[in-house]
């Protein structure tokens, strides 16, 4: 069967399919006004009428919460609490900032509802539902056109028949209902409202984007769709439970290089996916890293993702000056209409601009020759700006580079230094249409040794979702105390997430003996606020929660009580993954063939003498001395003159830096 990955991103949208041994990328402008019309033109051009299996990554939901273009969504909760959504906690995330403000809820205190009803921690009914009041609420739901409903009732996570009860109502009026016990069954109220109100904001968008896909697909075909935590889930599921939605793309990415990394024998890693749009870079330390604790615009989600934190930085990244008349780079961007100056249509310089400008881009091999840059209409532009700011053009375009690569820098060193890791114990992990320009400066700020690139590394992210495994998550609070946790209870609470797990996997086509179910607990000293995940495999866990909070923390108290406060399940079906072959180092000196000319490139204010070369004409063993460039169909490789690269046995390129 024919398999496709599809990564929908600000610039392009990015194919790689496999069938049987024949790998081929693709890479098409992006149609943000409709994304699914580049997503179809895509499988159209690279399929035709054959079957074929899709997993998609997509931005829909992203786009959605960040223009706040979801669904009209209204929240029913307990009468009393109708304004969690909005009281929040009182965290300041900008602690001295006096103008703070907190983002807007998505559901304005109009369409917040307090219904009676009430369940108690214990699960025990306190009081009953008001059925007839709840029918009066879905008929005035329905009349006000609200599509989507975020139902969240107090400790639905102990008994649930409130919750589903309301959603049955809701639902026979025609309203698309998430009930917040399916979507995260945890206390806290405050994020698992936010959460179930992400999902239901998203929910309606999400449905008809993948109505869209399925509708134009054969019967045979198959679409599943990418999820935040590293997994892949089927269209269905996305359709139901889309806030697990929400970083697909990136998360994609960071499965690939985890992946391809493992394969190269780099057990640690500082993923750098630089797009058109945005950068994001997340930290491998011998496993992809996960979160509770993510935000997307401002507002709080509790669903599992990997830990990857985004900067608005990318080849599309627009170049300005500020009031002051100091150089500004994002983290507005051109993104595919109209584009980067030379693309033809767009009149405000970027990233892209930049690097073609100083001759790290070159105009004739971009995208393999399918898209040609217009060199020559970077001049007036450049002349202008450089103007305004008092500097050579020049000094102008490296000033914009120096500009984008710090605001990378500064990303990198939030999810390595201020989380206690040292880059230098780390390989740089280069993917993204931008990241092979820039990957090599990056390193050298941060004194990172070595960076790894993979082939065509515009399209890893697309890659990175054909590799990634079949995930389901499922979360409990069970709040028990240090002498109610026996071993046994544990074994019963992880029970019934287990069936559930392996119901659904098998639901997904996953075969049983490639099944593998991880469980975890949530552990915290008593009085604590915030847990520690711990994983569980069956031996004494309090031992290792006390280890892992000296790891963590630098110190522990194994006098003091453990809580256990929630357990997790991580349902995994394992597919059959593409296989790469490794070849036995050749030559160090590149074929003759693998040289495409010799061009003049700006490094450090001097135009050097720089070696060209087709990177698919390069074999395992070349070495190739800095500067240079290496050209392929989906990036731009930019070696400096303090580097030097080597091809690896894998076709990867590992750039030593000094």
């Amino acid at each position: 069967m024919l398999v496709i990955g599809i990564d929908t991103g600000g610039t392009f949208t990015d194919f790689v399919y496999r069938e049987g041994s024949r790998w081929g990328v693709q890479k098409l402008p992006s149609t943000p006004l409709d994304p699914s019309r580049a997503v179809l033109e895509g499988i159209r051009k690279i399929a035709g009428e054959r079957k074929k299996r899709i997993i998609h990554g997509s931005t829909v939901a992203t786009n959605a919460i960040l223009e706040r273009k979801g669904a009209l969504t209204a929240l029913v909760t307990n009468k009393g609490f109708e304004d969690v959504l909005e009281i929040g906690r009182q965290v300041r995330e900008r602690l001295y900032d006096l103008d703070q403000r907190r983002p807007k809820p998505l559901v304005p205190s109009s369409l917040r509802f307090g219904i009676r009803g009430r369940i108690l921690h214990t699960g025990e009914v306190a009081e009953p539902l008001d059925e007839d009041e709840l029918r009066r609420l879905a008929g005035e739901l329905r009349d006000e056109g609200v599509e989507a409903v975020a139902v969240c009732l107090l400790f639905s996570f102990a008994n649930p028949s409130h919750e589903n009860r309301v959603g049955e109502l809701l639902g026979r009026v025609g309203l698309q209902v998430s009930l917040s016990h399916e979507i995260l069954a945890e206390f806290r109220e405050f994020e698992r409202t936010s959460t179930t109100v992400l999902n239901a904001y998203v929910v309606p968008k999400i449905r008809r984007y993948v109505g869209r896909l399925r509708a134009s697909l054969g019967e045979t075909d198959t679409l599943s769709i990418m999820q935040s935590n590293g997994g892949r889930i089927s269209a269905d599921v996305a359709m139901k439970e889309s806030v697990r939605t929400i970083l697909s793309g990136p998360a994609g990415g960071a499965v690939g290089a985890f992946e391809l990394g493992r394969m190269a024998g780099y057990e640690n890693l500082i993923t750098f996916d630089m797009g058109g749009t945005s950068t994001d870079v997340s930290l491998v330390d011998g496993q992809l890293s996960l979160t509770l604790e993510s935000r997307i615009s401002g507002l709080p989600v509790r669903t599992p993702m990997i830990d990857i934190h985004t900067v608005g930085a990318g080849g599309g990244s627009i170049a300005s000056l500020d009031a002051g008349g100091a150089l500004k780079v994002g983290p507005e961007s051109a993104g595919a209409d109209p584009g980067p100056i030379c693309y033809g249509r767009g009149e405000r310089i970027t990233v892209t601009d930049a690097n073609l400008f100083l001759g790290r881009l070159i105009p004739e091999h971009f995208l393999g020759g399918g898209m040609k840059l217009n060199h020559e209409r970077l001049f007036p532009y450049f002349e202008k700006m450089a103007r305004r700011a008092s500097l050579s053009q020049r000094e102008l375009a490296e000033g914009i580079l120096w500009v984008v690569n710090s605001e990378m820098e500064k990303a990198v060193r939030v999810i390595s230094v201020e989380r206690g890791y040292d880059p230098r114990d780390f390989t740089l992990f280069s993917f993204g249409g931008a990241g092979g320009m820039h990957a090599a400066f990056l390193a050298r700020l941060l004194r990172i040794p070595r960076v790894l690139i993979p082939p065509n590394p515009g399209i890893l992210s697309a890659l990175g979702m054909i590799m990634a495994d079949v995930i389901k998550d499922y979360s409990l609070t069970i709040m028990m105390t240090q002498a109610e946790a026996r071993t046994t209870d544990l074994e019963q609470a992880f029970s019934g997430l287990e069936r559930r797990g392996v119901e659904d996997l098998l639901n997904e086509g996953v075969l049983k003996e490639r099944l593998v179910l991880e469980r975890y607990l949530d552990m915290r000293y008593e009085g604590q606020s915030y847990e520690i995940l711990v994983p569980f495999d069956g031996g004494d866990p309090v031992d290792l929660f006390h280890s892992l909070h000296e790891k963590t923390y630098g110190y522990k108290n194994t006098n003091r009580p453990v809580e256990f406060v929630n357990i997790r399940l991580r349902a995994r079906g394992i597919p059959e993954k593409p296989r790469f072959e490794r070849s036995e180092p050749k030559v160090k000196k590149p074929p003759a063939g693998a040289l495409l000319g010799v061009r003049k490139v700006v490094f450090d204010h001097k135009a050097l003498e720089t070696n060209v070369y087709d990177r698919e004409k390069l074999l395992s063993g070349n070495l190739i001395e800095g500067p240079a460039m290496v050209v392929e169909y989906s990036s731009t490789i930019v070696i400096p003159p303090f580097a030097r690269a080597a091809v690896d046995g894998y076709g990867n390129m590992v750039i030593e830096v000094t």
